[in-house]
């Protein structure tokens, strides 16, 4: 059996009007998150609008409301794509991998200072907007508290790979290992020596690392 031509070309179409609808989609939502970043650092979580978001994205706000749900949304969304880092292979993946194939608990914890060192000067800033935002805000509150959690999350994962991997000092429980990822892992200690201080990135990673490391092993 042979497939019309005239029913293939009509497949052909709706697969290609089909990927045109999605990458579509992908710049709207790239662009939405794009500018609700660019407003929220200019003129802080409060005061910036989902409406003046639309107007900068060159969308409309039931566009928004539907693709984010609001602020918060945007917010989360923002987050996410400062935590993928720089380059195809997101940051945290990266640091996944690495633990898996590097024995070295020393090298693994540079890495994440480089790592650090390339992720921080991305997200510390809408961070820092939210904790900001929750001294006057419950939408910034409850936020503050959910990305505190989710970080503290992450580096209890982190410590608990160390501790099964027999690489903690001996003393040093999982819990204290993850406040210990959790304090360096934190925006407001970039802010005090990157923001403030005048710190590169790249010795602000070093420094953590070396923090880290004599706090932990």
């Amino acid at each position: 059996m042979t497939m019309d031509p005239k029913g293939r070309d009509v497949k052909q179409r709706r697969s290609y009007n089909a990927s045109r609808r999605r990458a579509e989609a992908h710049r709207n939502h790239a662009r939405i998150v794009e500018s609700a970043e660019r407003l929220f650092v200019r003129d802080g979580y409060a005061t910036t609008t989902i409406a003046a978001i639309a107007t900068e994205a060159e969308v409309s706000v039931d566009t928004i409301y539907k693709s984010f749900g609001g602020k918060a949304g945007l917010v989360r969304a923002i987050r996410t794509r400062a935590l993928e880092g720089e380059g195809p292979v997101p940051a945290e993946r990266r640091s996944d991998e690495l633990q898996e194939r590097e024995s070295d608990p020393q090298a693994i914890i540079q890495a994440w200072g480089e790592l650090s060192a390339e992720v921080a000067p991305r997200v510390s800033p809408i961070l820092l907007l939210i904790r900001d935002a929750a001294a006057t805000t419950s939408e910034g509150r409850s936020l503050l508290e959910e990305m505190d959690a989710d970080r503290l999350r992450r580096m209890t994962a982190n410590a608990r790979r160390l501790g099964d991997a027999g690489h903690l000092r001996a003393g040093v429980t999982l819990a204290h290992a993850a406040d210990v990822l959790w304090s360096f892992s934190s925006p407001e200690l970039y802010e005090l020596l990157v923001l403030r201080r005048g710190w590169t990135p790249r010795r602000y990673g070093r420094f953590i690392a070396d923090a880290m490391i004599h706090a932990l092993l």
